[in-house]
C-alpha cells in the first residue's frame, strides 16, 4: 500500500505552510505499510514555543482554506512543545527542537519511504543544527568565552 493522492496533497500543503513559517527540518514519511491508522507522517520543528504555535496555526489554516481539511484531533497545545494534528490521512507533528532531538521520531520511521516535498520544505533540512550552533556561539560570547 502507498500513500493516497489525498494524503500527498495534504502533506505537500502542510509542508509548504510549515516552510513559510520558517520551520526546521521538515520531512515526511509514507507509513501506510506499517500503520493502518494513517498514510503519512509529517515532522517539523522550531526553536521556540511561539514559533511552534505559529507553524501549527498556519498548517491548520492553509489545509482548511486550500483543501477543506480540518484536523479530527489536535493535541499538545498548551505547552506548544509538541503539537500533533491528526487529519486521518496524515498526522502532522510540530515539535520544539529539544523535543525533536529527544524523541527522535525519524529513528522510528527511518525504514519507511520518505515522501517528496516542495523545494521550500526540503531547504529547511539542517536548519535546527544551524540554529543550535548559532545559539551556542551567542551564549559563549555573552559569557565572554570563545566558542569553536
Amino acid at each position: 500500500m502507498t500513500a493516497t493522492d489525498r494524503s500527498l496533497e495534504l502533506v505537500n500543503a502542510a509542508a509548504q505552510a510549515a516552510a513559510d513559517k520558517l520551520a526546521h527540518d521538515i520531512i515526511a514519511y509514507d507509513v501506510s505499510d506499517v500503520l493502518s491508522i494513517t498514510d503519512a507522517f509529517l515532522l517539523a520543528s522550531a526553536p521556540n514555543d511561539r514559533q511552534v504555535k505559529s507553524i501549527v496555526d498556519e498548517i491548520e489554516e492553509r489545509l482548511q482554506k486550500e483543501l477543506g481539511a480540518k484536523p479530527v484531533r489536535r493535541e499538545g497545545d498548551r505547552e506548544a512543545r509538541w503539537v500533533l494534528l491528526d487529519y486521518v490521512d496524515i498526522v502532522v507533528h510540530v515539535q520544539h527542537s529539544e523535543e525533536r532531538v529527544f524523541y527522535a521520531l525519524e529513528r522510528l520511521w527511518k525504514d519507511c519511504p520518505e515522501l517528496e516535498l516542495p523545494d521550500d520544505a526540503k531547504a529547511t533540512r539542517g536548519k535546527a543544527a544551524e540554529h543550535a550552533e548559532l545559539k551556542a556561539a551567542e551564549e559563549a560570547a555573552e559569557l565572554g568565552g570563545e566558542w569553536r
